[in-house]
């Protein structure tokens, strides 16, 4: 997400005025990858019809997938975004606004925020998805991080943000499988197999 407006340069903007260029996912099944992508929308000159169609083409993928949604962070920043973002564009959200368990904070079983869970929802404090990725053994941000977009979608390098987008989605995929380990929803041996599976894929 880049910043739509940012009178302050050095400031990082408020909610409502960041501006949706990309969005990085991947669909689990069991565990097992199913599709990874990004949605970036058509190449159109106007960013407020490019956004539109990027937010109109993630509530279709939502719908059709009907999955949980996992994020790191996305309660506190990516969800409320995409929210005031639909709102800016008139963009029908439902799939956020109809399904009480997405915004439910105690419940995995719509969202699944990884950073809210393991912060134990704001009991501690917790470092960045750079800093969890490194701590289970992952590479972390590699090459971009999230204060390099606004200048990459200015000079249109979107290929450069899609590819940040996908790294932070593998990680949060793969930091699923981790969490998932500890909770105690996946035994070892098939934490270690879906997590094989997973990078084998990749």
């Amino acid at each position: 997400m880049a910043p739509d407006q940012r009178p302050d340069r050095g400031a990082f903007p408020p909610t409502w005025a960041h501006r949706v260029v990309v969005i990085g996912y991947a669909h689990l099944s069991n565990y097992r990858l199913e599709a990874l992508g990004t949605i970036v929308g058509p190449a159109l000159d106007d960013p407020d019809a490019r956004e539109r169609a990027v937010l109109l083409e993630l509530a279709a993928l939502v719908a059709r997938t009907r999955a949980v949604i996992v994020t790191f962070n996305g309660r506190g920043f990516d969800l409320p975004v995409l929210a005031l973002r639909s709102l800016c564009h008139g963009v029908p959200m439902a799939w956020y606004y109809k399904d009480r368990a997405v915004r439910t904070r105690y419940s995995d079983e719509g969202h699944l925020d990884l950073c809210d869970w393991l912060a134990d929802h704001g009991a501690t404090r917790l470092g960045g998805l750079d800093a969890i990725a490194k701590l289970i053994g992952l590479p972390g941000k590699t090459g971009v991080d999230g204060s390099q977009v606004d200048g990459l979608y200015r000079a249109g390098e979107l290929a450069a943000i899609e590819r940040y987008c996908l790294g932070d989605v593998v990680q949060t995929a793969l930091l699923l499988l981790r969490f998932h380990l500890v909770q105690g929803k996946l035994d070892p041996v098939a934490y270690r197999a879906r997590a094989d599976e997973l990078l084998a894929k990749l």
